[in-house]
């Protein structure tokens, strides 16, 4: 699927970061990608993170309940038939169909994508008022959901009293539209927002953009930089002079004493290597996607010379970073790989592409061919034909 009716350039230039907008139906010819049934058995398994989550309207006010998954088989046959809704996380890491769903929307880098979280919800159902602190695209699915758009929101902003949920304790619609299969909203960071669905097997496609905070990044950075710093490494001052207050911390001092720190926080070629892995770095690290048995250079070579394409894990994330030498600095995982020009261009259609077929001048390059051996064992790409 593809977008017909939607421009890009005019979006970035109008909303994205300033304002809501609804898209209706800019597909080409929209298919729902996901059976409800299908979500719901995602749900109950241990490595998929799902949550359910109940409201109830009474004299005492609205209650909320949430329950984590993974659930039992029979979990979803007690719910009552209304007011509830199941979120599945990271969904385009398992259905190939819902990852799909990304490709329209990477005119946003890709080291700002998220993942695709689905959503199943009865008539009523939804998650509350509240808002996030980073851009989402909500797609609809199946059925129909009500969406209201209120205030801009920050971390001042009251929240009702929950261990697992963060709702406002005061929300006003500004606007309000009934979204049906194929419609899209954009809401960017910080607007609340609630969405109810209207009518069962209501089910909604939440493609997010991640956004480090400042105090990530610096965390982060700092606690690499940490780690390759030695004892030995101290402030040393062999032109000390008399100064005439004991008691005063020289300018100098502290001129080196900054110097000291920035120099190792403050390079820019360091932090593009350290910001590449952290940003690949794996969604679920503990999942495991590495094939049962690894494949050797020679069946490698084999199937490519046969013309096999290389195809992309879903779940893995790839980026790079032209290096000022030329070549690049591919980062897969996590991981860094250092590419030399030879297999630039390569390492830029990987990073471009869902699936490459190789060149035939590519398949001769051992360190080419080393790089696809690595990234087949790791399970970050397989081949076409593979399951």
């Amino acid at each position: 699927m593809h977008f017909t009716d939607f421009d890009p350039e005019t979006f970035l230039r109008d909303h994205w970061q300033k304002k809501p907008l609804l898209i209706r139906d800019p597909w080409n010819a929209w298919r729902n990608p996901l059976d409800p049934d299908e979500l719901a058995g995602l749900a109950c398994e241990e490595a998929v993170e799902s949550r359910l989550v109940a409201h109830a309207a009474d004299t005492d006010g609205d209650r909320w309940a949430a329950e984590h998954g993974p659930f039992r088989e029979n979990r979803f046959g007690e719910l009552p038939p209304q007011r509830w809704t199941l979120l599945v996380q990271a969904v385009d890491h398992y259905v190939p169909e819902v990852a799909a769903l990304i490709e329209p929307f990477r005119f946003i880098p890709d080291w700002r994508i998220d993942d695709v979280m689905a959503s199943l919800a009865a008539n009523g159902g939804g998650v509350g008022p509240h808002f996030d602190q980073y851009d989402v695209f909500l797609i609809q699915g199946l059925g129909k959901r009500r969406w209201q758009i209120g205030a801009t929101c920050d971390d001042k902003s009251a929240l009702l009293p929950h261990d697992d949920l963060r709702l406002l304790a005061q929300f006003e619609a500004t606007e309000e539209w009934v979204l049906e299969p194929g419609d899209i909203l954009y809401i960017p960071p910080g607007i609340a927002h609630n969405g109810v669905a209207v009518g069962d097997d209501c089910m909604t496609y939440s493609i997010g953009f991640r956004a480090p905070s400042r105090s990530q990044l610096i965390a982060h950075w700092a606690d690499h930089v940490l780690a390759e710093l030695t004892e030995d490494d101290r402030y040393t001052d062999p032109d000390l002079r008399l100064q005439g207050n004991p008691g005063e911390i020289s300018a100098e001092a502290i001129a080196k004493l900054h110097a000291m720190v920035m120099e190792r926080m403050g390079g820019r070629n360091a932090f593009a290597r350290w910001f590449g892995e952290f940003s690949t770095s794996p969604k679920y690290p503990d999942i495991d996607w590495r094939p049962d048995a690894p494949m050797d250079a020679a069946e490698i070579r084999r199937r490519l010379e046969a013309g096999a394409t290389l195809v992309r894990n879903p779940a893995s994330r790839f980026s790079f970073v032209q290096k000022d030498a030329g070549g690049a600095l591919l980062f897969v995982d996590g991981e860094c790989f250092e590419c030399s020009e030879e297999s630039g261009a390569f390492v830029e259609r990987l990073c471009a592409e869902d699936s490459v077929a190789t060149e035939p001048s590519l398949i001769k390059s051992e360190p080419a061919m080393e790089l696809i051996r690595t990234l087949v064992d790791r399970g970050s790409v397989t081949f076409e034909t593979d399951d």
